[in-house]
């Protein structure tokens, strides 16, 4: 998975300088890498698909590959000509292709705010159709079944596949980790001093958390964020704080702060179902094994009433 976003990483660099693209609807402009028979993607069809998204300068942005799910859409209408949507029209199930969109009409139409280090007029997107599922002329009841059928055996696929790219990371990294009865996997670089908290108990932390692929999703730090291209201005980056036994973040998070004393620093290897389960969010596909770095900072004791 990592080789093949490698390499379409490396095509969209490459192509951010050429000037081998075709027309497309309006100010879309685009290259197939690869091209396969088949009937091209219409309105309604149910798409499994992976992506890389550029700034025109090459500044990456974000990326299914790090997650190692591809995402789940439906085909809409074009909300403009030439958006994302009329370039997955152009392809089939298996093309991949890159496709340069105008930022000008996404943040007129769509509202979208510019990236701060986006420069150029265009935004870049590499895409890999994984899976077609075609509307045809399916009854609502008969496509939604067809759908949930595909979504329960990527479901499967994920279960199966998360504790062997739990094992894979443990073993790349040469780790050698404790085991919790919960299922939390950890490793231990500085132990730290005294007891560690007891519920009600005030813990100040750092933290960095990245995909099992190695990309870093949040953190707490702002050199780390900066050195990961994550870097917000708006947010305020320092040690967060949880009441220790209160669940806050993640089940994971919770447990570690309850383990371990002030001045640990720990990793944390993380099963789905220690962060955000079966069904996964926006940001978290399911069965998404996570790994935290913590280091706890302080921890104040709970007052006696």
């Amino acid at each position: 998975m990592n080789q093949i976003m490698h390499l379409l990483t490396g095509i969209v660099i490459l192509l951010a300088g050429c000037t081998g693209y075709k027309k497309g609807p309006a100010d879309m402009q685009y290259i197939i890498h690869n091209d396969h028979p088949g009937a091209h993607i219409q309105n309604g069809d149910y798409l499994s698909v992976h992506f890389i998204h550029r700034t025109q300068n090459g500044a990456f942005l974000a990326s299914s590959y790090e997650t190692g799910h591809p995402v789940f859409l439906e085909q809409q209408k074009p909300f403009f000509a030439g958006d994302i949507f009329a370039g997955l029209g152009l392809l089939s199930e298996g093309d991949s292709a890159t496709f340069m969109l105008n930022f000008d009409s996404m943040q007129i139409i769509l509202n979208v705010p510019r990236p701060a280090h986006a420069k150029g007029k265009y935004l870049l997107f590499t895409v890999k159709v994984e899976k077609v599922i075609p509307r045809n002329n399916m009854t609502d009841s008969t496509f939604q079944k067809v759908v949930q059928q595909f979504l329960a055996a990527e479901a499967a696929n994920g279960r199966l596949q998360e504790p062997v790219k739990i094992n894979r990371y443990l073993s790349s990294n040469k780790l050698t980790p404790d085991k919790t009865a919960s299922g939390l996997y950890y490793v231990v670089s500085k132990k730290g001093n005294g007891p560690p908290s007891t519920p009600g108990d005030t813990v100040q932390f750092e933290y960095t958390g990245r995909y099992i692929t190695g990309k870093i999703f949040d953190t707490s730090n702002k050199d780390t964020a900066i050195k990961a291209g994550i870097y917000d201005e708006v947010r305020s980056y320092r040690p967060d704080s949880s009441i220790a036994g209160l669940p806050k973040t993640i089940p994971a998070i919770d447990e570690a702060l309850l383990r371990f004393p002030a001045g640990a620093c720990v990793t944390l290897i993380i099963p789905s179902a220690l962060a955000y389960g079966e069904t996964g969010n926006s940001m978290f596909p399911p069965f998404t094994p996570l790994v935290f770095d913590l280091e706890v900072k302080t921890i104040k004791k709970r007052q006696s009433k």
